[in-house]
């Protein structure tokens, strides 16, 4: 059974005050170790409901569900001066920056560090019992974060996160310097402050990635459509996400089955009754106007040119090799966005070649030449 490390309480921070006491205090550190909780699984558009900190020497919980103001915190993210330690950093800059505009400065990415040590394992729980033999409990990862109050157990599950971030980044740090790797994993880690954030907005066409996979009938298509926006509709108004209204597996089945009746729906598989009880009559009616309504059309195909493609393709064996030569895995030597720019814009000179995404420093000295050659040969 996992053990979780006996560790003092972490301090809650639930009010505007106490945030801007807390900031003010943390403004002259050196490295901050951060995290969040979103509760996801638990509603129509999820939010970051929990923000970890760590000093070297003290934990703090951030209860953003309560603080009105978070800017104070924001203004600490944007801070140059101190390093802000993550894992697996890309997920928590997005949720920040969708959830409260904010930009982060400056990071350590301890799972990037693990990759670039050729860690075999690099999940969080893998690295803590790795270097220092501390036993996680996952089984608070399904934890509905925006619940309150929040049980203890939780709370220091929430704590483990970042309280060890420290001491990770210091081991993994010397030992990107052993390996002459730590001026490239740096730029690695600046590659998760460009990711974008997308707007959760609802995409009336999105069920036909569900309809193509399983051969569904143009009729078929039709209903799938009604009813995948009926789901939309079910679980904005119920504030869950789409997967614990219905399933996308039982849409199918209903786009299939085309049940006409209480009866017949009470009697499929993967179907609520609470959803039947209260939104029977509404699929029904999906049902209805989908055998009814003229068939939608397939959506525009946005795939890439032959050119682009082809591009991109030679584009993707280089990194490989290259890879392979340097024995770590391939998305540490260029992202695939970085490739796909490149394969887009085809830079013939080193100036244009750092003005795309990915390419700084170090990568520009390693790679830059290779990539211009390898350009210069292909179709334009």
């Amino acid at each position: 059974m996992a053990v979780i490390a006996h560790l003092p309480p972490a301090k809650y921070i639930d009010s505007d005050e106490a945030l801007l006491e807390l900031v003010t205090h943390l403004e002259g550190e050196k490295l901050l170790a951060i995290d969040t909780e979103s509760n996801n699984m638990y509603a129509y558009q999820g939010r970051i409901c929990l923000i970890q900190l760590s000093t070297e020497h003290e934990d703090y919980i951030i209860d953003p569900l309560t603080i009105k103001d978070m800017r104070p915190f924001g203004n600490l993210l944007a801070d140059k001066r101190i390093e802000k330690i993550f894992h697996a950093a890309e997920y928590d800059l997005v949720c920040f920056r969708r959830d409260f505009g904010f930009e982060v400065q400056n990071i350590f990415d301890t799972m990037y560090a693990a990759r670039f040590c050729k860690a075999k394992q690099f999940g969080l729980a893998d690295l803590l019992w790795e270097y220092f033999e501390v036993e996680v409990d996952k089984s608070h990862q399904r934890d509905d974060w925006g619940q309150r109050p929040l049980p203890k157990d939780s709370l220091k599950y929430a704590q483990m996160d970042t309280h060890y971030l420290h001491q990770l980044r210091d081991v993994l740090r010397e030992k990107l310097i052993k390996l002459g790797h730590l001026e490239e994993a740096y730029e690695a880690f600046d590659d998760a402050l460009y990711i974008e954030a997308k707007e959760q907005v609802f995409d009336p066409d999105g069920y036909w990635k569900l309809g193509r996979p399983r051969s569904l009938t143009r009729r078929q298509m039709a209903i799938l459509r009604e009813l995948y926006i009926l789901r939309d509709e079910i679980a904005r108004e119920q504030d869950r996400p789409h997967f614990k209204t219905i399933t996308n597996q039982t849409l199918i089945m209903l786009a299939r089955r085309q049940p006409r009746s209480f009866k017949r729906l009470y009697e499929m598989k993967g179907l609520n009754d609470h959803i039947v009880q209260y939104y029977g009559q509404d699929i029904i009616g999906a049902i209805k106007r989908g055998r009814e309504n003229e068939i939608p059309a397939p959506p525009p195909n946005h795939s890439p040119s032959a050119e682009l493609a082809e591009r991109y393709t030679v584009l993707h064996a280089w990194r490989r090799d290259r890879a392979e030569e340097r024995d770590l895995d391939s998305s540490l030597i260029l992202s695939k966005h970085t490739l796909w720019e490149l394969a887009r814009t085809m830079p013939q000179t080193m100036d244009e070649l750092k003005a795309i995404d990915g390419m700084r420093e170090w990568r520009l000295n390693a790679y830059g030449e290779e990539i211009l050659k390898l350009i210069k040969h292909m179709k334009v």
